[in-house]
């Protein structure tokens, strides 16, 4: 079977609205179907699956997705919102932009886009509301600010990536720090002009800030220190070499279940079945899906799709500008339709070696792809953070994702800059020598 036409079965799969697990294995056992002769069949790819989860970065994610659950049922955004309001609660916009900075910071701990939209927006949008701030804009906000819970390391997606690209999660954990910052301070930029233009309750805000200002800063760091804390821990015993980054998604397990039962006591025992319960029902079907796509992976290896596609790429966009600018556009549309892990496992394999061949480095490229399927947990059909934000707020899927159309245009700004100018993303990895 040649590899376009499985290819275009694949897309009409998708379009028909198979779910991508099934629509993987479907298209992965169809060349063996339709001509015997071929050489993956059924055990090679029922083994291909299990080999593609053997993987030891992998651990990571399920650990990484179950210490976020802990750290959003255990209250840690209230305690990150406070500090962040008390240093720039007084200043114009200074209560959306402390939203912002609570999700960049949230990101370090959860590593997941749609957590972090959960956590921080069912304790902000109602502040914000409160502070007679519009609700679309105080939603659209956080399903935004939102997406910089994959590019802050430590990042589920980065960890998929760097396992079916070949890279180290380290250097993507480091080279997603800066463009995470740019991205938070573009989206800041924005807030601060519709802040201006729109104005502000200065006296409510003023109330509300006095209220955090009155605890004294000493008892509001002590409050939020074990918060703070986490990224520290995670991301410093990764680079003081204690651990490497699976073992530092354990260790952030165990850390955030000492904090939320001990210190915090936000959780009782009996509140852990549950989270365990819902981290094993958001790991399922993402690791099926790893499971599939590693299954897809070689078969189209072995019809040498990535060698082809490589050759017409290289005819078609003959600079490394052009290329990015079409995989870019390529990808945005693919962040529409398609959820982060599996477009991440189809494309890297293809792309990624493509993309290396015309000079752009491995983890650079990452940092791409990350950042253009960021934008998509904003944009519609799929659009996951936009659904949360609803469910959190009550707010009209539509009616976010209007109002954050200003919002990505700022973080496309982010894109293009990061995407132009490598040095945003390997000029730390590069500083500590790792790459």
């Amino acid at each position: 079977m040649p590899a376009v036409l499985l290819f275009l079965i694949f897309i009409i799969l998708l379009v028909i609205a198979i779910p991508v697990s099934i629509t993987l294995g479907i298209t992965s056992v169809l060349p063996s179907v339709f001509d015997p002769s071929f050489t993956v069949g059924a055990k090679y790819l029922i083994r291909a699956m299990f080999g593609g989860l053997d993987s030891f970065p992998l651990l990571a994610v399920p650990m990484f997705v179950l210490s976020g659950i802990i750290m959003a049922k255990g209250g840690i955004s209230k305690k990150l919102f406070d500090v962040f309001a008390y240093f720039l609660g007084r200043f114009t916009a200074g209560m959306p932009c402390a939203v912002i900075v609570t999700c960049l910071f949230y990101g370090a701990i959860s590593g997941s886009a749609p957590a972090t939209v959960a956590a921080v927006g069912s304790m902000t949008i109602p502040v914000l509301v409160a502070l007679n701030y519009d609700k679309v804009f105080a939603t659209a906000l956080v399903a935004v600010a939102g997406g910089l819970g994959v590019i802050i390391p430590p990042s589920i997606p980065m960890i998929v990536y760097a396992t079916v690209a070949g890279v180290s999660v380290g250097d993507m954990f480091i080279a997603g720090i800066i463009p995470g910052i740019l991205i938070a301070i573009c989206l800041m930029l924005y807030t601060y002009y519709y802040c201006w233009k729109h104005g502000e309750d200065k006296e409510r805000i003023n109330e509300v800030v006095d209220k955090i200002r009155a605890k004294g800063f000493g008892k509001l760091l002590r409050e939020s220190f074990w918060a703070l804390l986490t990224p520290v821990i995670i991301l410093g015993s990764i680079y003081g070499g204690l651990a490497t980054p699976t073992e530092a998604a354990v260790i952030s397990v165990f850390y955030s279940l000492i904090v939320s039962l001990f210190i915090y006591k936000s959780l009782k025992p009996k509140d852990l079945i549950h989270i365990f319960k819902e981290s094993v029902e958001y790991c399922l079907p993402a690791l099926f899906i790893l499971a599939t796509a590693a299954a897809f992976a070689r078969v189209l290896a072995i019809l040498q799709m990535p060698q082809n596609l490589g050759i017409w790429i290289g005819s078609t966009f003959g600079t490394k500008m052009t290329l990015l600018i079409a995989i870019n556009i390529f990808l945005l549309f693919l962040g529409m339709v398609m959820d982060t892990t599996p477009a991440i496992v189809i494309v890297a394999p293809i792309l990624a070696p493509i993309v290396t061949g015309m000079g752009v480095n491995a983890v650079h490229f990452g940092i791409i792809v990350i950042v253009n399927l960021a934008i998509g947990f904003v944009t519609p059909p799929i659009g996951t953070n936009l659904f949360v934000a609803s469910s959190v707020s009550g707010v009209e899927v539509l009616a976010i994702a209007k109002k954050a159309i200003p919002f990505l245009l700022f973080f496309l700004v982010a894109l293009i800059l990061i995407t132009y100018i490598p040095a945003l993303s390997l000029g730390l990895p590069s500083l500590m020598g790792l790459i």
